[in-house]
């Protein structure tokens, strides 16, 4: 479906989006992504195969969601939240050349400059899986455009809850939630925790039913730097007459340190992947993708 001029504007400054796909038992998974709205406004999001899988829940279930509700580096001034609703593929191949999707490796070259990097030696010796990727393309069935949540102080809480502490770091969460269909929703919404569960708050334009569900929290800085995030998942349950409680069950902390754990974990759940499909390892485009970290630098008058 065609967007609004002005929505594809706001969507097109954001940095990143939560993007949301469904877990096996049906929990609505978010996790913050680089996507490029492309001339057709179908959305290119990419996963690097050590990520898999959001790509993995695509083929088993196309329903997604994606909400742009963080407005950090945007350059946007009291920003519009967007909601897109959709349906999405992932199919089997294993990109590893930037080839026809320029526009996005440039995207992410500006945004992140820190990622120009990756493609020099000797660090491409220990980040080839980060350029193994699959591609998803994601058709917005609707769209939502809801104001921008104001920012509430972050609670401090000695709770025993999973997830509690973390949690009380940010003034605000996205649930992720399902409708009816089973299809997935996104919102952002003040978190209060409580000894049951973590009070939320629905979107009016979502209606939202009882079952698995999550609530993400994640931060970067105006380059794409300084990344963090964290998934709580569990069961939403009703809460008095009109509220929402979420009981968590787990906390899953995707990035770890951000440092060497991180690579070694990057690099086994490659190999896991390529071996369970019989793949060799691929060579990356080296140079194709340094032309394009070359030339972000250029504009950027960094080189």
């Amino acid at each position: 479906m065609p967007l609004d001029s002005v929505v594809a504007k706001t969507v097109d400054a954001y940095r990143t989006c939560e993007f949301a796909t469904l877990a096996r038992d049906g929990t609505p998974i978010a996790w913050p992504t680089a996507t490029l709205r492309l001339d057709d406004d179908t959305f290119l999001v990419t996963t690097s195969i050590a990520f898999a899988q959001k790509a993995l829940n695509v083929r088993r279930d196309g329903r997604v969601a994606m909400l742009f509700s963080d407005p950090t580096g945007s350059g946007l001034d009291g920003a519009e939240q967007v909601f897109v609703s959709g349906t999405a593929v992932c199919p089997e191949e294993l990109v590893t050349s930037p080839s026809g999707n320029e526009a996005y490796w440039s995207m992410l070259f500006d945004r992140q400059p820190d990622s120009r990097r990756y493609v020099d030696l000797p660090v491409r010796w220990l980040m080839d899986w980060y350029y193994l990727r699959l591609l998803i393309t994601v058709t917005p069935t609707g769209v939502t455009t809801r104001p921008r949540l104001s920012a509430r102080p972050a609670a401090d809480t000695q709770l025993s809850l999973p997830g509690a502490d973390i949690l009380a770091r940010f003034p605000t969460a996205v649930l992720g939630a399902r409708d009816a269909s089973g299809a997935p929703l996104l919102m952002r919404t003040p978190v209060q925790a409580t000894p049951e569960g973590f009070l939320v708050q629905t979107a009016d334009d979502c209606d939202v039913v009882a079952g698995p569900a999550s609530l993400l929290v994640h931060r970067h800085d105006d380059r794409l730097a300084g990344l963090y995030n964290a998934l709580v998942r569990g069961e939403l349950r009703r809460s008095g007459e009109d509220g929402w409680l979420l009981v968590p069950h787990r906390v899953i902390e995707p990035s770890g340190d951000g440092g060497a754990r991180t690579l070694r974990t990057a690099r086994r759940a490659t190999n896991t992947y390529l071996r369970k499909r019989n793949l060799d390892r691929p060579k990356v485009d080296w140079p194709a993708l340094k032309a394009l970290a070359t030339a972000s630098a250029t504009r950027a008058g960094e080189s």
